[in-house]
């Protein structure tokens, strides 16, 4: 099965060599599953001919905002909803799950409540889990064809269903300690307070559930393909 990553970002300088950039994080979260990859670097201008150059797709986390004036915004949103027309399977992840969101009649903004960084404690069908997250936009309003299938207490509308080819989630599970260290090193000091930072920085070490939302994105994947 052909899974193509739709990259909407870049990891931070000097980060990518030693850690990989958000499509290889993916393939890496996603080993073992007897996937092929292609990755479009929409950030860039790189998009598909179509929904047909894949059996299913990801959509990456970014720097930006879904709201943002960037030229690649609409012609994304047009691909998004042309997956959608096909029932070809899309998963989102963080910025992935907001533009998803945004292009099917929902809103995202910055959240008034501020950031959420680092370990964070979510409910997913009705069970906990713990992830990392970084962001401090969040999808404030639902598209009609949206439901919400996990949350925590800082985010309501954490995973997302649409359908049942489109699964959303608003944390990374493709982001290991290493990588949350390296981003508060780069990206959150002067931006993220520095209480949070502390707070992120002293759970680096406790478990998460990031292969269980693996096995839970492969097994998406395998079961809604469309030919």
């Amino acid at each position: 099965m052909k899974i193509g990553i739709l990259r909407t970002g870049h990891s931070p300088d000097g980060m990518i060599e030693t850690m990989g950039n958000y499509d290889t994080m993916f393939e890496r979260l996603l080993d073992g599953n007897d996937f092929t990859y292609e990755t479009f670097s929409v950030v860039d201008g790189e998009f598909p001919a179509g929904p047909q150059d894949a059996d299913g797709w990801l959509i990456t986390g970014s720097k930006h905002g879904a709201y943002e004036d960037h030229a690649w915004i609409p012609p994304l949103e047009d691909l998004i909803r042309s997956i959608n027309a096909t029932g070809k399977p899309l998963i989102g992840v963080c910025f992935g799950h907001q533009i998803i969101a945004q292009a099917l009649g929902g809103k995202v903004e910055k959240f008034e409540g501020g950031w959420s960084v680092g370990r964070t404690e979510y409910t997913l069908d009705g069970q906990p889990l713990a992830l990392n997250a970084w962001h401090q936009d969040q999808v404030t309003q639902l598209p009609e064809s949206a439901r919400v299938v996990g949350s925590s207490d800082f985010c309501a509308n954490a995973m997302l269903a649409y359908g049942d080819n489109i699964w959303t989630i608003q944390p990374h599970p493709e982001f290991n300690p290493a990588f949350v260290d390296g981003l508060i090193k780069t990206r959150g000091k002067g931006v993220v307070p520095d209480a949070l930072l502390e707070a992120a920085t002293a759970e680096l070490t406790k478990p998460l559930n990031s292969n269980d939302i693996a096995a839970r994105m492969a097994q998406f994947f395998k079961s809604k393909a469309r030919s």
